[in-house]
């Protein structure tokens, strides 16, 4: 018999799988970037169809089988709405972390950094959309190893969240921080 594993995740993407199915990118909180396969999921009478939208938060129920990750169940901690601003910044952050991330390893900050960002992204002040961008980016880098917080000389990498005030700072360090992510993912040759 195999386990059930529930843990929260985001979903990064997806593509058709078959006729009816459908093959999720998730970063999850417990296991890091998981590829996960959801049955029938594209059929009208699905469950779970509403809630795996891109670039949602969702809990999900995974099973790891002989063949990879299933999803056994899903359902919708936050979706993808607001500002299209927002939700074009993210499925950004998504592709980059999608190009980053190889294999399952649980990343707790990389995590936390992404579902903060995609929060304040889903949220209605849309002003503040391409700060949190940079800032996520940059702290996606810091969790894989690309950048270090001695380069920068900076704070905004001993928490993960996105207020006012450090916002104001990374505005503040907007060129440092671009020319530190530039360089960074050029070093990446991906």
């Amino acid at each position: 018999m195999y386990q059930k594993y529930q843990t929260e995740a985001l979903v990064l993407g997806s593509r058709e799988y078959g006729e009816a199915d459908k093959v999720f990118a998730l970063y999850t909180q417990g296991f890091g970037l998981v590829r996960a396969r959801a049955s029938a999921v594209r059929t009208e009478g699905s469950k779970m169809r509403y809630a795996l939208q891109n670039y949602s938060r969702v809990s999900v129920a995974l099973v790891r089988g002989k063949r990879g990750w299933r999803l056994a169940g899903a359902h919708s901690v936050q979706c993808a709405i607001g500002d299209a601003h927002g939700i074009s910044a993210f499925a950004r952050i998504s592709e980059l972390v999608l190009r980053l991330v190889q294999g399952e390893e649980a990343n707790p900050y990389l995590f936390a950094a992404l579902s903060e960002a995609h929060q304040a992204l889903m949220s209605d002040d849309s002003a503040a959309w391409p700060t949190i961008e940079i800032v996520c980016v940059a702290r996606a880098l810091y969790a894989l190893g690309y950048l270090s917080t001695e380069a920068l000389e900076t704070t905004l990498f001993a928490h993960t969240t996105y207020s006012g005030e450090h916002l104001s700072e990374a505005e503040q360090l907007r060129e440092k921080l671009l020319s530190s992510i530039n360089r960074a993912i050029a070093e990446t040759q991906l």
